[in-house]
């Protein structure tokens, strides 16, 4: 997309969000009638996901070649992944700890809310299942993104074995990722209208600016320590990008597109399509934009990980329980993994936190505090956990630029 496009498309979505919020303030639930706009450009995005996924990452796995350079890249990538979700876990943490959000908190929270007490057997054991599934059709229907990547990781890495046929395939595959960037940058066209909608729509179902105020103001040290802990490790993750990929906040205004449209849709797998194409516009590494946005799209949340910290430690001391270092220890190991498996779709956080309050033995229906206010700072979490997938391809983009520099065999000297 030309340079000139791309800020133009840019300012447009900046004004549509800011509308949204405007007019879904002011005018409310009157703002509910445009609300299938937004969700039609959504369904839109999430129409190529898995298409996308399956081609990106098939492809992105034949250009690195020799299959054992997966093993490193891949290591190297989950690696980088888990430390700077455990960063946000301790970060949400100390937080916490300084801040006591839940202090004097009216506990009343009404019982555990539908559709999340049937969730209360989740354990890991349904983390690494998930891993696997047996019908990657329904696995496909349901956006079930982990088995499909799993499959299509091992599927190019076994094409990258097999000759000739190993290429014409890949070659496949190559066409169909490019074709599938092109379907986006043609959606990304209605995104202005539909991050509008989106945002308008959610503002009108919770009752206006003034009601969302109220529902702030009851819960507001918890709003605050969630909003700070999130502009805070956004920070910490701009620095990594700037030490090791040398993308500060330059890099910031070229994944712009994509920040907004996670603000907007409050979901990292229905924006990764765009920030797949944001990654490439500001010259990442193709390969790495093929394989580790996918992948950091469905294991890499750290804005996930952070609030479910501070929210867990809230509903503890909202309710006068008493978590040593013994017990905060256990929020941060499960916390960590729990948004390893969140799923990549508006409020998965709130399903995986059961777990990490069942570890803990904490009540279920302190979940009930946060709903007034979960829908906003989903948002803003996910727009971390978009930012941190986008640092995390240019850091391993920068590893493959640097082991190919050293790879290549040295120019031949002159004769003296």
């Amino acid at each position: 997309m030309p340079q000139f496009r791309q800020q133009t498309l840019l300012w447009a979505i900046l004004v549509g969000a800011a509308a949204g919020l405007v007019c879904g303030w002011w005018f409310g639930e009157a703002m509910a009638p445009v609300a299938w706009l937004g969700d039609l450009f959504l369904d839109a995005l999430k129409m190529v996901i898995v298409p996308l996924i399956v081609a990106a990452v098939i492809s992105g796995i034949g250009s690195l070649g020799d299959v054992r350079r997966l093993g490193r890249i891949g290591g190297l990538t989950l690696l980088y992944y888990l430390l700077t979700t455990a960063s946000a876990v301790l970060l949400g943490l100390v937080l916490v700890n300084l801040v006591q959000p839940g202090s004097g908190i009216d506990t009343l929270a009404g019982g555990v809310p539908e559709g999340f007490a049937d969730k209360e057997t989740t354990g890991f054991s349904d983390i690494v299942r998930s891993l696997i599934s047996p019908n990657l059709v329904a696995a496909a229907a349901d956006t079930q993104l982990l088995p499909i990547i799993v499959f299509s990781l091992l599927l190019g890495a076994a094409l990258t074995t097999v000759g000739e046929h190993g290429r014409t395939t890949l070659a496949f595959f190559d066409g169909l990722n490019e074709a599938m960037m092109k379907l986006v940058m043609w959606i990304m066209v209605a995104a202005p209208v539909g991050i509008f909608a989106l945002i308008a729509g959610r503002f009108a179902e919770a009752g206006g600016g003034a009601a969302f105020l109220a529902e702030v103001q009851a819960v507001g040290w918890y709003v605050a320590t969630v909003i700070g802990g999130l502009f805070l490790h956004f920070l910490l993750l701009t620095a990594v990008g700037q030490a090791l990929a040398r993308r500060g906040f330059s890099y910031v205004r070229a994944q712009g597109r994509a920040l907004v449209t996670a603000f907007g849709t409050g979901t990292s797998s229905g924006t990764l399509p765009v920030t797949m194409e944001c990654a490439r516009e500001a010259g990442v590494d193709d390969r790495a934009v093929r394989f580790v946005l996918p992948l950091g799209a469905t294991v890499n949340m750290d804005g996930t990980a952070l609030y479910e910290a501070v929210a867990v430690m809230f509903i503890a001391q909202a309710y006068g329980i008493e978590l040593g270092l013994a017990e905060q220890t256990l929020v941060f190991i499960t916390a960590t993994l729990a948004a390893i498996g969140a799923a990549g779709i508006p409020q998965a956080g709130l399903v995986t936190m059961i777990i990490v309050l069942t570890a803990v033995n904490l009540p279920l229906e302190g979940i009930g505090l946060l709903l007034a206010v979960d829908w906003f700072l989903d948002r803003l979490r996910t727009l971390v956990n978009v930012w941190g997938d986008s640092v995390g391809a240019a850091v391993i983009g920068q590893y493959i630029g640097a082991n190919d520099a050293a790879a290549a065999p040295a120019a031949p000297q002159p004769n003296a």
